[in-house]
């Protein structure tokens, strides 16, 4: 699933070329993925009206429209938002197609996991992952005393805290799994039990590993591309995600993959403790 490095990589693309840009028709081809709006209503609603500009918050995308319904997207595992110069239709798996006042935006997604939700352009849009998201993983929000507090009220294991988008927005797997490595932190830690200095290492871990997932534009492992339709290259970067067997790059040793509340984590049990 694309992580905060990603969508931001899919925003700061899409917000160049789609904003101030009217959507002139919409084409919508695959209506289930719409999840409160049917397609009529969808398309009445938002033709006609003006991309103002493109927002992030944690996995989710908003794009602030001109009229009194904006659109909220989440990628889900496969999902993608594609801006294109010069719509041609031969694309697979495009399942929403906007036509804009100059180019086109196209919503494409292999698995059809991802969601189209029209929300307001302000408040609470009754979206209840959306509307509960805690503080972004790169954002002023989220300091060390935030992150400290949070770990002193919880008895959970520190990689199925930092996967609560209650907790962290923008955090998934391969982010978590990076993030605990280069603090040193096992993710079968409790979160009540990591010290101060852990807490600190790995809040600074937390924002690093961010930064750079959004200099390298994003992890391709499988499917994601970005709003252009090319592949990220964080995944040349990465030092433990997808790394089973090899050798840890601090220790040697190898290492290892299990799984934590049904999610694989890659992890070195000779450097996290």
């Amino acid at each position: 699933m694309p992580e905060l490095p990603e969508v931001e990589t899919v925003r700061a693309y899409i917000n160049q070329y789609v904003s101030g840009k009217r959507m002139t028709h919409i084409d919508v081809r695959l209506a289930r993925l719409i999840k409160n709006a049917g397609p009529d209503e969808f398309v009445n609603r938002l033709t006609g009206q003006t991309i103002e500009t493109v927002r992030r918050r944690g996995k989710y995308l908003f794009l602030q429209c001109s009229g009194p319904y904006s659109l909220l997207v989440h990628l889900r595992m496969t999902g993608s938002l594609i801006y294109m110069p010069h719509w041609q239709d031969t694309m697979k798996a495009a399942h929403i197609i906007f036509s804009l006042s100059e180019g086109t935006m196209v919503y494409r997604d292999i698995r059809t996991f991802g969601c189209l939700w029209l929300v307001p352009p302000q408040g609470p849009t009754g979206v209840k992952g959306y509307d509960t998201l805690g503080p972004d993983g790169n954002s002023p929000e989220f300091t060390t005393d935030y992150l400290t507090r949070m770990l002193a009220k919880s008895q959970r294991y520190i990689k199925s805290f930092l996967l609560d988008q209650t907790k962290v927005a923008g955090l998934g797997n391969i982010y978590v799994d990076e993030a605990l490595f280069l603090a040193r932190i096992s993710p079968f830690k409790r979160c009540c039990a990591i010290t101060m200095d852990e807490t600190e290492k790995l809040h600074d871990a937390i924002v690093h590993v961010l930064q750079e997932g959004i200099k390298y534009g994003g992890t391709t492992i499988r499917d994601f591309v970005n709003g252009s339709g090319r592949e990220g290259k964080n995944q040349d970067h990465l030092l433990v995600y997808g790394r089973e067997g090899q050798a840890c790059v601090f220790c040697g040793m190898p290492i290892q993959y299990k799984k934590l509340g049904g999610r694989g984590t890659h992890y070195c049990p000779h450097c996290q403790r």
